[in-house]
């Protein structure tokens, strides 16, 4: 893999990873439209290298909220930052129940199959614009929220649906502040990409052989850049009530999808 298309895969994953977009649609969808040869192969280092990449790009734009959540665990008291971490610990288990038990099955969707990548982006669309049409609150995240909203962090491990874009829409639909909901989504995310980070690693298949450092080098610099973009734009869209932008978005590209589909069967 060049050093072009290393920053190029950058770019898509950082911005991907926080726009409620889905990222595995509209890689399933390129594959369709270019065929598998046409893209470069992405390694599993490399895959690695970008979410490690658009992680710390996540710390990095919420390194005081990290910082006090953590000074706030130390106290050793069952205050608002250890019930938050608890909240996020929570939040996981319906992922990481889908990620054990389910993995086989949920790779068998990722061949492909554009019909329901394009009924899973009008999905995510009609969350979206749910999400713009709730009023503002200032209500936290609560235990029971935070579970619900982990389900939906599950649910978008389909193609099509996205991790941004449904959580945060679950929060706010739920009734908690627009701000709020964009923080815990994002922050919530962390533990499990260095889970499955930790979980690649550990499985003995990353080959470091082979590997092109200049060329990872740059796709964890765009990565990482353009999530910081993508964060930051995320939040503000979100307590403005943007969404509804990247709602037609996704019907425009769910529909050409599904006539895509239906065309070529």
């Amino acid at each position: 893999m060049d050093i072009i298309d290393s920053i190029i895969l950058g770019i898509i994953q950082g911005l991907t990873e926080f726009l409620p977009v889905s990222s595995s649609g509209h890689l399933e969808l390129g594959k369709a439209i270019l065929g598998d040869e046409s893209l470069p192969k992405e390694s599993l280092l490399f895959t690695v290298v970008l979410h490690f990449a658009t992680a710390l790009s996540t710390i990095v734009i919420f390194r005081k909220d990290i910082l006090d959540i953590i000074k706030g665990i130390l106290k050793l008291e069952w205050n608002d930052d250890l019930q938050f971490v608890s909240k996020i610990a929570l939040s996981m288990i319906p992922a990481v129940i889908v990620g054990l038990f389910f993995e086989e099955q949920l790779e068998q969707l990722f061949g492909g199959n554009i019909l329901l990548v394009g009924c899973m982006l009008l999905v995510t669309a009609a969350l979206l614009f749910l999400a713009d049409r709730a009023k503002d609150t200032n209500k936290k995240v609560t235990f029971s929220n935070a579970f619900v909203i982990g389900i939906s962090q599950a649910i978008a491990m389909l193609p099509g649906i996205s991790r941004s874009g449904a959580t945060i829409s679950t929060s706010v639909l739920l009734g908690n502040d627009k701000t709020k909901a964009a923080r815990f989504s994002f922050l919530m995310v962390v533990p499990l990409i260095f889970g499955k980070i930790a979980k690649d690693i550990l499985s003995g298949e990353i080959s470091y052989e082979s590997a092109n450092f200049t060329s990872l080098g740059a796709g964890f610099i765009a990565a990482f850049v353009a999530g910081l973009f993508a964060c930051t734009w995320m939040i503000a869209l979100v307590k403005k009530s943007k969404l509804s932008y990247f709602a037609i978005y996704c019907v425009v590209v769910g529909v050409i999808a599904i006539i895509f589909a239906l065309l070529n069967r």
